[in-house]
């Protein structure tokens, strides 16, 4: 991964740690601006460590990237501040572009995972009472309606332009404007949001 990344002309590795209790340390001291990180790690947890680098270093976007696929290894550490989560099953040539995705400010989830975590959140909506009012979010444009559902399926800012024919810099832009409209900060919030309001249909 370290030989992978470093052929980026946009990203630079500066440190590698050992354990968890190691990677808080290095982070306070090198003030990584992302943080690739294992759930499971000698000393201290990922999860636990991942707690004590955002203490450290708020601004600091996390990564977990990781073999399990439990669903309460992604709740913990979506909890302790992660930013993304992915399995070690994709593809090394991935990588960069999720490094690139988790500084630019996205939320970047294998897309498995995404799935269990709007079908919890879907879950936890109907038992808190039942399905949400139909609201249409008359302050959100067509096209950003558009934006929000593909977002909240766990669509990329990539795919989401490859499936409106748009550029990405056109995703983002509307990403940041559903943002500001709806007063939240961060595309999983806008998922949530989505849910909540039946913009989109779950099974």
């Amino acid at each position: 991964m370290v030989s992978v990344l470093a052929e980026e002309a946009d990203i630079d590795v500066v440190g590698e740690a050992g354990d968890g209790e190691q990677a808080v340390r290095q982070a306070g001291d090198l003030l990584p601006d992302v943080v690739l990180m294992d759930v499971r790690m000698p000393r201290t947890s990922g999860i636990d460590a991942c707690t004590g680098i955002k203490n450290a270093v708020p601004s600091a976007k996390i990564v977990m990237l990781t073999i399990s696929d439990e669903e309460d290894d992604l709740f913990d550490a979506l909890k302790a501040g992660a930013t993304g989560y992915l399995l070690k099953t994709i593809s090394v040539d991935e990588l960069p572009d999720a490094v690139r995705a988790v500084s630019g400010g996205q939320s970047f989830i294998n897309p498995s995972m995404a799935t269990k975590l709007i079908t919890e959140f879907t879950t936890l909506a109907r038992q808190g009472g039942g399905r949400a009012e139909q609201a249409a979010a008359p302050r959100l444009t067509d096209r950003e309606m558009e934006v929000l559902r593909l977002v909240a399926r766990g669509l990329s800012n990539r795919e989401i332009a490859k499936q409106l024919v748009i550029s990405d810099n056109t995703v983002k832009n509307h990403v940041r404007n559903i943002l500001e409209k709806l007063q939240l900060h961060s595309r999983m919030e806008a998922a949530i949001y989505a849910i909540r309001q039946n913009v989109i249909q779950m099974e």
